[in-house]
């Protein structure tokens, strides 16, 4: 059996930087751009189906390597030699090139299967002479700044003389890392990926959409510059982005204020649900898609994970054990935010590795941030020129991708899904989750806590390999190291995360593979 390992990737400084100024956008032009004409259809990663692209929004696959982590195909230099890196919302640079050796046999071959950038073989490829040390909660990478071109696959685009990183030396890091927080001037001295998009007019606005998609979708998708109305139903819900002074780290991140957390539980009958909302359950939470479990305060964590019949503070190493046959059960933990509530199912939010499993929420005493446990549920809209997210309940009735022309009219923006396409809570949604109950080795029991189920025995201590030192709460770290004039971060600064690892299939590989991958 897999053993439980945390994904994390975003870096955290220890020193506040200034926020950006909230620009209003004024006129209103047409919202999206019809992407029928002159599209683009790029294979999607373990999927036959295809994805709309235009030079107006660029839609990247994204491979679910089940459920843990999620990456996206970018080709590097001339002539283009791809790399899959991982995407993260919580960090802010782009590297490549990690180093394989010394990696578990599962993390190795995962890594080696990520591709090799070889700057001998690329024409446009220039060294700017500079590095640093990125430095996250689990590994590091040593990294030299370079300039070469970006291709998008399935576009035409291609950016030019992007400056990212490519590593020299890493530890305990298999992939590279797609960084697609705030940049230059906020966090960076340099036009970073999401920078360079607009800057060269690949998109039109600043701003990408989300979706990663259930753990039952072998791909999620994020289009930058553009939305997909197929992916939620009604409006979406503005809600500001908090500035860096005003947050609880000092840092300019996707911070938004969450009103409440709820536990809709199963009744006493299939049909019948209870509900709840937790005391002390508004608060500051920031949005990250490298942190494999959605991080609360440790005193929320565990009225949550008790209404699910598992001990407080969890195991050992933090995680939250519990029956498997909840992830079948009709129930869900709901974040409601200020005109919009996300619902987790059951089955979304409860982790299995053979026959243990555990909530994907942990206790944390330094920070609160959303991870994946929650962005599968969600679809995401991040503006970073209105400094706002938009926010629906992710669901899946197509794929419509269409370009932005400004990002002011997202009011107006309604989704082409209906309630009927909604996420069915019950255990019929995943064919994971029913077999998952069937086949549980966890004991049942007769708690009559609104989760029902008494706690499995807990998951072997994570292994030290690619995930790094375990870690029970995602504290602040070291410095990101001081960075040249070409580039780097206006603030030193390290994420530690916890982090969870299972059993992988890759898309490009054949077998399961470890994943380890936690800032």
């Amino acid at each position: 059996m897999a053993p439980f390992r945390l994904l994390r990737l975003s870096v955290l400084f220890g020193a506040a930087v200034a926020g950006a100024a909230t620009t209003a956008a004024a006129a209103a032009p047409p919202l999206v751009e019809d992407m029928h004409d002159g599209c683009i259809h790029m294979q999607i990663i373990h999927s036959t189906n295809t994805a709309h692209f235009s030079k107006r929004a660029v839609e990247l696959s994204l491979a679910n390597r089940t459920d843990v982590a999620y990456y996206a195909k970018l080709n590097f230099g001339t002539p283009p030699q791809p790399q899959y890196v991982q995407l993260d919302t919580g960090s802010f640079e782009l590297w490549i090139n990690p180093s394989c050796a010394g990696l578990s046999t599962g993390d190795a071959a995962f890594c080696n299967a990520v591709g090799a950038f070889d700057p001998a073989a690329s024409s446009t490829f220039a060294s700017l002479g500079t590095g640093k040390q990125l430095r996250y909660g689990i590994g590091t990478a040593n990294i030299t700044y370079v300039l070469d071109d970006i291709a998008l696959p399935g576009t035409t685009s291609v950016l030019q003389q992007v400056q990212f990183g490519v590593a020299t030396t890493t530890s305990d890091e298999f992939s590279g890392i797609l960084g697609i927080g705030y940049g230059e001037g906020l966090t960076t001295r340099y036009p970073n990926f999401v920078d360079a998009l607009a800057l060269q007019n690949v998109t039109r606005v600043k701003a990408f959409t989300l979706a990663l998609g259930s753990k039952d979708e072998q791909e999620g998708v994020i289009v930058f510059g553009g939305v997909d109305t197929s992916k939620f139903a009604g409006r979406l819900a503005r809600l500001p982005i908090t500035p860096a002074a005003s947050s609880p780290d000092g840092v300019p991140r996707y911070w938004v204020n969450l009103t409440s957390v709820a536990l809709t539980a199963p009744g006493s009958s299939s049909s019948s649900t209870s509900s709840k909302t937790y005391p002390n359950s508004a608060l500051q939470v920031f949005l990250d898609s490298g942190s494999t479990l959605t991080l609360l305060p440790t005193a929320l964590a565990d009225a949550i994970a008790a209404d699910f019949g598992a001990a407080a503070g969890g195991n050992a190493n933090g995680f939250y054990t519990v029956d498997c046959s909840l992830a079948g059960r009709p129930g869900s933990l709901d974040f409601a935010f200020a005109g919009a509530t996300v619902r987790v199912p059951y089955h979304e939010l409860i982790r299995r590795s053979g026959n243990t499993c555990m909530l994907g929420i942990q206790g944390s005493a330094d920070f609160v941030l959303l991870g994946d446990t929650f962005l599968r549920s969600a679809y995401v809209v991040i503006d970073q020129t209105d400094n706002a997210v938009w926010l629906a309940q992710y669901v899946n009735c197509g794929s419509t991708p269409a370009a932005l022309a400004s990002a002011a009219s997202l009011t107006t923006l309604t989704g082409a899904c209906t309630a009927a396409d909604s996420l069915d809570m019950s255990s019929s949604t995943s064919s994971t989750a029913s077999s998952s109950s069937s086949s549980s080795g966890s004991s049942s029991s007769s708690s009559s806590s609104p989760g029902g189920g008494s706690p499995a025995s807990p998951p072997p201590a994570p292994s030290t390999g690619a995930g790094g030192q375990p870690s029970s709460a995602a504290t602040p770290g070291g410095g990101n190291g001081a960075s040249a004039a070409n580039g780097g971060s206006t603030s030193s600064a390290a994420v530690r995360r916890p982090t969870l690892g299972k059993t992988l299939v890759l898309a490009v590989l054949a077998g399961p593979l470890m994943l380890g991958l936690f800032v």
